[in-house]
């Protein structure tokens, strides 16, 4: 019995430094749980992942443990913004009579030695690597102190990553672009070509069709109707700008806002008629969109900022655009829009995915070549 007791043991320590140190997953603190341990990468087939350690001698017990794992499972769920999870319970002290039953989105596999891992298909395909990483040199005392040190600077290395990816820097660009707004803005009146600018360099959905004046998707972002319409995006610009422009770097963080300019024209001048167009918000609404995706894939840290703050922003300035008859908010949505496929594009830093990024590429300029056909060659 002590023996079973210790390779249960040695197992989980096993199982353990895999998924945490090959794998990337990070412990989950759940209160009142014991001999259990639930590991969570959203980035994975696999979401969560559960050692359970605790000896499962009935059916009755084995039923009562699934049903917890759904309980719990739903408010990892609602917390991460997950739709769908798929979890995997891997059983350490499972005693042989007791039959395995997997359920919609849990998978159940013995794992109290090696050679029950490679009876599951679907694990060995899934981890393919999972086998082969599970053997040790070492035994006893020293393979626990093996494992501990690997997993703790596997720790240390992530902390390093998130402290730098939150880390607070100095928003150059963002004060670029609102002192161009601003110099724009007074410039113009200040040599009385103000009413002139706004009729050269608007968003004009005409005047780019016909007059082919291209220019005005990009030049009208940077033009406003009055000093309120002014301070009201330039403000918005230093809140949400040096947020997005701190987590996604100088580079990138341009990029993101031309190309949202560019999408949130090309929607305004295909849905909004004849009517002109100026201003930020379509640019920064790009912004929110980028913040909305990051938050997403950092919602681990993120998870109740993206629920109470980023995601009831985003609604309540689309709402106050759609009450509002002269707010373009089809140039918000375009933006919001183009933020989102720009940023899967880009990538984030530290939790880049290539695949994604092939397909946030294919997306955007799918996206802007169907708006500009739309916008432009078919509506002539």
């Amino acid at each position: 019995m002590e023996q079973a007791k210790d390779q249960s043991e040695a197992m989980v320590m096993k199982l353990l430094h895999y998924f945490i140190t090959e794998q990337n997953y990070n412990p989950i603190i759940l209160q009142g749980v014991e001999n259990e341990i639930w590991l969570e990468n959203l980035e994975q087939d696999y979401k969560i992942v559960r050692i359970v350690s605790n000896y499962i001698h009935n059916e009755e017990q084995l039923n009562f443990d699934l049903f917890k794992t759904k309980k719990i499972m739903k408010k990892i769920k609602s917390k991460t913004f997950s739709f769908r999870m798929n979890v995997l319970n891997l059983y350490t002290n499972l005693r042989e009579q007791v039959n395995l039953v997997s359920l919609p989105n849990i998978d159940c596999v013995k794992a109290s030695t090696k050679e029950e891992l490679t009876q599951d298909e679907k694990l060995v395909n899934i981890f393919p690597d999972l086998l082969k990483k599970l053997e040790f040199s070492e035994e006893g005392v020293q393979l626990f102190l093996k494992i501990t040190s690997d997993i703790n600077q596997k720790n240390r290395k992530d902390a390093v990553a998130v402290e730098d990816v939150f880390k607070k820097r100095k928003p150059v660009i963002t004060y670029a672009l609102i002192i161009i707004n601003v110099l724009i803005f007074f410039g113009t009146k200040l040599f009385g070509i103000f009413d002139e600018a706004l009729d050269i360099f608007c968003v004009h959905g005409p005047s780019i069709r016909i007059l082919h004046e291209y220019y005005r998707l990009f030049t009208g972002a940077f033009l406003h109707a009055n000093l309120w319409h002014l301070f009201f995006n330039t403000y918005a610009l230093y809140i949400i700008g040096s947020q997005v422009e701190s987590f996604m770097g100088k580079g990138k963080y341009l990029m993101i806002y031309i190309f949202t300019i560019l999408t949130s024209s090309l929607l305004s001048i295909t849905l909004n008629g004849n009517i002109g167009s100026v201003g930020a918000s379509g640019a920064i609404f790009g912004l929110m969109g980028c913040l909305l995706y990051f938050g997403y894939h950092y919602r681990v840290y993120l998870g109740n900022v993206l629920k109470s703050q980023i995601i009831p922003l985003i609604l309540l300035n689309l709402m106050i655009g759609f009450l509002d008859s002269g707010i373009d908010n089809y140039a918000h949505i375009g933006g919001l829009i183009g933020g989102l496929f720009i940023t899967m594009a880009l990538g984030l830093k530290y939790k880049e995915n290539k695949q994604e990024k092939i397909n946030g590429i294919i997306i955007s300029i799918i996206f802007c070549v169907f708006l500009f056909y739309m916008g432009v060659i078919q509506a002539r």
